[in-house]
């Protein structure tokens, strides 16, 4: 079968053409676009950060329209980053830009919602690790606002892009179970809870699960791709979703990374854990494919160094990746080291100077050099990494053999080999392509491709047809040892 992943990532989408079926699994990529935030002032001192959802929209229709030029399509698919969400009138007409997560909107409102629903309560229905960026943060957030009272229709980011495709509505339950608004044993919603909030529950549509045929291309989206009436299908539209059944592992006992702007660390279970130390350690609990439950916690990932490297760019500064991969190699080790997920290192600016305040409030050695920064950025990501599977071994009970990173982190072969000799078992990194690669096999499956009839086969797929490296622990191990010691006195909350 010849399908189209749609993969729209925090900084870039892509439209990916695949043929999966009778041991094949080929990918091509058609399109690349930027996805970059706008900042729109709503007076004089302040102003809103949105996605430019219309651009993404006519991005997505030609890198379509370039898959179909080569040949019919059987299949189109969708992923996205998770939380965000567009506002439809009762005309189903959108009703403004989507607001941006990383937004400063929701400053405060964590701790508000707490109180008002209760933390067992929530994380008891939901599952999800309490972040700002939740759906149900934004969502009381935007409790008094013009757009939230004029809204009859909710659709997250996927789901709308869908919607402008088929015509049709619905929610796919990976992505949905993120919003915090979703009750995760259930797979359903969370409607007590939803109405408690104060949030119209009318809003929410019908959830469809990974698999389900969305509708075919309708209105002018068909006749902008060729006048087919292909098939929408609902892949797991969260990106972690699709990356996790591109895991090529063998078995149950692995751990994964889906390494980029964000980090996702974690395991693939049966059934979510929503212990009290589950919740304690701030563990999320998100759907997967056929079933499966991605016991997770995000770790701010790869975004401190796109973001530290754009301030350089924005200076007249143009340092390439590969040498500020090998310089960092060549620094001290653990000379200063960092919690990615400290607040202050989510919103866009300058990262260097923000780890330089975090390096001296800790009495650590501010880095002297781009190299050093970087070191302290990679060093910092692998410890972290460290921490978070360990504890999600333990809270869930399980253990893992092998740690598989994905997603474009997977090439950073620094960051790879650090991670190895942190967590002390081997890593296998790849396939880049991750993401993809599941949002096609799922809709292969979808339209009647052979070979991919369960999550194992599609393992069993990619890891006979991709490229993977493995890297085994072989660094200075008690330095690592010794260096988690030091991290988790300094910043274990």
């Amino acid at each position: 079968m010849s399908c189209a992943a749609v993969d729209l990532g925090a900084s870039s989408g892509r439209v990916i053409l695949g043929r999966v079926g009778g041991g094949e699994l080929t990918t091509t990529e058609v399109a690349r676009f930027d996805n970059k935030p706008i900042r729109v002032p709503r007076g004089a001192d302040d102003d809103r950060l949105h996605w430019d959802i219309l651009r993404l929209y006519a991005d997505v229709l030609a890198g379509l329209r370039r898959a179909s030029e080569l040949g019919p399509l059987d299949g189109i698919g969708i992923d996205s980053w998770a939380v965000d969400y567009g506002l439809l009138d009762a005309g189903g007409e959108l009703l403004g830009n989507p607001i941006h997560y990383r937004d400063a909107r929701t400053d405060g409102v964590l701790d508000q919602v707490r109180a008002e629903l209760g933390a067992r309560r929530i994380y008891a229905t939901t599952g999800i690790q309490f972040m700002q960026i939740n759906t149900l943060i934004q969502l009381v957030a935007a409790r008094d606002s013009p757009a939230l009272a004029s809204a009859r229709r909710l659709l997250l980011i996927p789901d709308l892009l869908c919607y402008w495709l088929t015509g049709e509505f619905g929610a796919e339950v990976t992505n949905a179970s993120t919003t915090q608004l979703l009750d995760v044993g259930q797979r359903r919603w969370a409607r007590e809870l939803i109405r408690d909030a104060g949030i119209d529950e009318a809003l929410l549509p019908r959830l469809r699960e990974p698999g389900e045929t969305i509708g075919v291309l309708a209105g002018s989206a068909r006749d902008q791709l060729g006048g087919h009436a292909t098939p929408v299908v609902a892949v797991g539209s969260h990106d972690t979703a699709s990356a996790i059944v591109a895991v090529p592992a063998t078995g149950t006992r692995f751990g994964y990374i889906s390494c980029g702007t964000w980090s996702l660390v974690g395991l693939e279970l049966a059934a979510p854990v929503l212990s009290e130390a589950s919740r304690a350690a701030n563990f999320t609990n998100e759907l997967g494919v056929d079933g499966t439950t991605r016991y997770l916690r995000n770790v701010m990932g790869l975004w401190l160094l796109q973001e530290s490297l754009r301030t350089w760019q924005s200076r007249g500064q143009q340092p390439e990746v590969v040498e500020l991969l090998s310089g960092a190699a060549e620094a001290a080790p653990f000379r200063s080291l960092i919690d990615p997920d400290d607040p202050r290192f989510l919103a866009p600016g300058d990262m260097p100077a923000r780890i330089a305040e975090v390096c001296r409030e800790t009495g650590q050695p501010v880095p002297a050099d781009r190299y050093q920064l970087v070191r302290c950025i990679l060093e910092s990501l692998a410890l972290a990494y460290r921490r978070t599977l360990r504890t999600a071994c333990e809270l869930a009970d399980r253990e893992v053999d092998v740690l598989h990173i994905v997603g474009g982190g997977s090439r950073n072969e620094l960051l790879c080999r650090w991670t190895a000799d942190a967590c002390g078992i081997p890593v296998v990194a790849g396939p880049v392509e991750a993401t993809a690669l599941g949002n096609l096999l799922v809709q292969a499956r979808a339209v009647g491709a052979a070979g991919v009839g369960d999550l194992t086969a599609m393992r069993a797929l990619v890891a006979a047809t991709q490229d993977v490296h493995e890297y085994r622990p072989g660094g200075d191990i008690p330095a690592w040892d010794a260096a988690a010691r030091r991290w988790s006195a300094i910043f274990e909350r």
